[in-house]
């Protein structure tokens, strides 16, 4: 993949050094898809056995036994009559990896503050069995409407929909949030084996951009938390101006930010230098940052 896009280059060179070329090669080509079985509505074998059935060679991912890595489709996965259902969800790995860190429970009360278009959202609704409440936020009312249509199609009843900037949001809820997830806007760069746009418009001035909102988006989620709370901040980028700089802002404006250690069920990921959070390697997975932070 050719990438004429110097401030792109040095940013991808900075952070994987010898492994420069290597993203590279691996960015040419999207990954094969993966989809959740929704909990909610269906069971997982009798899903499983309704797409084999159609045709669909699925391989399970062993630390998620609700997810599946679609080997072949005879046709797009996301045209079956499963996923109109709300049976399936095709979502990425590491998209689905903020919700389980956030280990959500029944009783709770959580904040999605940046919830659009659904996919964490839902599968937090799924992980309480759709119990509790989740306030699933998003600025823009586009982005919105999608959420709405997710969350109905996937018939997650624990869902309220609102439409704030998230950067305000503690004034209408602060110390109220048994948990909260941020997964920020950003500059995307764990994307591009499959939004090639990114090349065109990446620059400094646009990180730059993404790190003050996204310091504002933490700030105002850790005020939204009860105290003992816990709040999981990730983005689908690689900079450390939008990930490592963020949660640094957090913990030294606020002493009671403590951050928490991260453990995963498999070797797909390593320590950020700073030990503010951990990046997934590229792979089977999107580059992708996630941080836990507790408030004491």
């Amino acid at each position: 993949m050719d990438i004429k896009n110097s401030d792109l280059i040095k940013i991808i060179k900075n952070h994987y050094g010898d492994d420069f070329e290597k993203f590279i090669e691996w960015a040419r080509f999207p990954l094969r898809p993966v989809i959740r079985i929704n909990t909610i509505k269906a069971d997982v074998d009798d899903v499983y056995n309704r797409l084999t059935n159609k045709g669909f060679i699925l391989s399970k991912i062993e630390y998620i036994n609700f997810a599946f890595r679609v080997e072949y489709y005879p046709y797009e996965i996301g045209k079956t009559l499963e996923h109109y259902l709300g049976y399936i969800y095709v979502q990425e790995l590491s998209s689905m990896i903020p919700a389980i860190l956030l280990e959500p429970k029944e009783n709770e009360i959580i904040l999605d503050l940046c919830a659009a278009p659904g996919s964490k959202t839902t599968l937090i609704s799924q992980l309480m069995n759709n119990r509790g409440v989740i306030i699933a936020n998003d600025v823009d009312i586009d982005r919105t409407s999608i959420l709405a249509f997710n969350v109905d199609r996937m018939g997650c009843l624990n869902v309220i929909i609102t439409q704030y900037k998230g950067e305000i949001f503690h004034n209408y809820y602060e110390n109220y949030f048994d948990k909260v997830l941020v997964d920020a806007p950003c500059s995307a760069i764990g994307t591009l084996h499959k939004n090639k746009e990114v090349i065109k418009w990446f620059n400094y001035r646009k990180v730059k951009e993404f790190s003050k909102l996204q310091k504002k988006l933490i700030e105002s989620a850790f005020q939204c938390l009860k105290e003992s709370g816990y709040l999981i901040y990730s983005t689908c980028t690689i900079t450390y101006e939008e990930n490592e700089s963020v949660v640094d802002y957090l913990v030294k404006k606020y002493e009671n930010a403590k951050i928490e250690k991260i453990s995963l069920n498999f070797e797909h990921y390593y320590n950020d230098y700073l030990n503010y959070g951990i990046y997934l390697k590229f792979g089977e997975f999107e580059p992708f940052y996630f941080c836990k932070i507790k408030k004491i």
